[in-house]
C-alpha cells in the first residue's frame, strides 16, 4: 500500500511541476522603457489595436494640413485605432484634450504643442498615467519632458534663409524679420537663426523691424504693407518663418509694384511657395518634410507602444532650395 501512495504522490508532483513550467513559458516581461517617465509603461499586446490619442496645434494651417494627412495614412497603414484632435491653436484646449486621451487609456500620445513655453501639464498628465508622450514639429523647452522628439532642428532653418539673404545683399543692407506665433519653438528658433548669421558673417546688414504675424499669410501681406509705407525700398528683404508669411510679403510687394526690387525668404517649400519660387517672386525656402514629420510621429509612437526602443531625437532635416532646387521639390509634391 505504500508504494502506492508514494507512486502517486510522484505523480501529483510531477503534473504540478509541468502546470508550473507552462505557466512560466507565457509569462512575458515588459518591454524596458524609451526614458525613465515611463519606466512603468507595458507596451501593448501584440494581439492587441494599438490606440494612438494625436493632438494637432491647429488643423488649419496649410503646412500641417500637410503633416496630418500623412499621420492618418501611416495610422491606416498600421492598422491602429486612432484619434486625431484640433485645439485651434488654444493651449487649455489641448491640455484638456491631452486628459481625455488618458482617461481614455490609450496605448501612446502624440503632440503638435501650442505652446511650447508651456509643456509642463502636458508633460505631467501623460507622465503620471506613464503613457508615452510623442513630440511632433515643435520642440519641448527641455528633453525631459517628452519621450520622444519628431522633427527637424529649427534654428538650421533660420541660417540657411541668413546665409542665402546675406550672400545676394553682398553682406550688406536692410531686412525685416516676420516672425511666427510667439510661444512656438519653431519662431524662436528660425529668428535667432536669422540674428546668428547677422551677428557672426553680416555685421552690415540691419534689422529694421522684427514681428510677428502668426504664420499667416494674411497677416504677413497686412504686415509687409505696414513696413513698405513706412520704409518702402529701404527694405532689401523680407526674411520670414515660414511659406505662407512669405508670400503675403510676396502680395504686398507686388501691389506696391517693387517686385524684383526686394528679396523674399520663406521656409516649408510648400506647394504654394514653389510657384512662387518658379516665378521668382520668392527667393528662397528651406524644405521641412511634413509627410517625414507626419509619419514619423505615428510610428514612433507605433514602436514604442509596442516595446521597440526609440531615440531620443528622430531628426527629419532640412533642406536649402534655393531656385535651382525648383525641379526636385515640385517633383516631390507630384507638381
Amino acid at each position: 500500500m505504500s508504494k502506492k501512495i508514494l507512486a502517486l504522490v510522484l505523480m501529483v508532483a510531477m503534473m504540478a511541476a509541468l502546470v508550473a513550467g507552462c505557466a512560466s513559458t507565457a509569462t512575458t516581461a515588459a518591454p524596458a522603457a524609451t526614458t525613465a517617465a515611463v519606466a512603468e509603461t507595458t507596451a501593448a499586446a501584440a494581439t492587441e489595436t494599438v490606440k494612438i490619442g494625436y493632438a494637432m496645434s491647429n488643423f488649419d494651417d496649410k503646412w500641417l494640413t500637410y503633416m496630418r494627412e500623412a499621420a492618418e495614412a501611416k495610422a491606416a497603414e498600421l492598422g491602429v485605432e486612432f484619434t486625431m484632435v484640433d485645439a485651434k491653436d488654444d493651449a487649455a484646449t489641448q491640455l484638456g484634450q491631452i486628459e481625455n486621451f488618458v482617461a481614455q487609456g490609450v496605448d501612446a500620445i502624440v503632440v503638435v504643442p501650442v505652446n511650447t513655453d508651456a509643456t509642463e501639464a502636458i508633460t505631467k498628465a501623460a507622465f503620471d498615467a506613464k503613457i508615452p508622450l510623442i513630440a511632433v514639429n515643435r520642440n519641448f523647452k527641455s528633453s525631459e519632458d517628452y519621450t520622444t522628439y519628431v522633427g527637424s532642428n529649427s534654428i538650421d532653418a533660420g541660417v540657411f534663409q541668413m546665409e542665402y539673404i546675406g550672400e545676394k545683399l553682398g553682406g550688406k543692407g536692410n531686412i525685416v524679420i516676420m516672425r511666427g506665433a510667439d510661444g512656438h519653438e519653431a519662431a524662436a528658433m528660425r529668428t535667432q537663426g536669422n540674428l546668428d548669421v547677422i551677428a557672426a558673417k553680416y555685421p552690415d546688414i540691419k534689422v529694421l523691424e522684427n514681428d510677428t504675424s502668426s504664420w499667416d499669410r494674411a497677416k504677413g501681406m497686412a504686415m509687409a504693407e505696414n513696413w513698405l509705407q513706412k520704409y518702402g525700398e529701404e527694405i532689401n528683404a523680407f526674411v520670414c518663418n515660414n511659406d505662407e508669411m512669405a508670400i503675403g510679403a510676396v502680395k504686398a510687394i507686388e501691389n506696391a509694384g517693387l517686385t524684383g526690387k526686394i528679396l523674399v525668404a520663406g521656409v516649408d517649400c510648400t506647394p504654394d511657395a514653389l510657384v512662387e519660387l518658379k516665378k521668382g517672386t520668392l527667393s528662397f525656402t528651406v524644405f521641412q518634410d511634413p509627410k517625414g514629420q507626419g509619419a514619423g510621429g505615428v510610428q514612433a509612437a507605433y514602436d514604442i507602444a509596442t516595446g521597440k526602443t526609440v531615440e531620443k531625437i528622430v531628426w527629419i532635416p532640412y533642406v536649402a532650395v534655393p531656385p535651382s532646387e525648383y525641379d526636385t521639390y515640385a517633383a516631390f509634391w507630384g507638381m
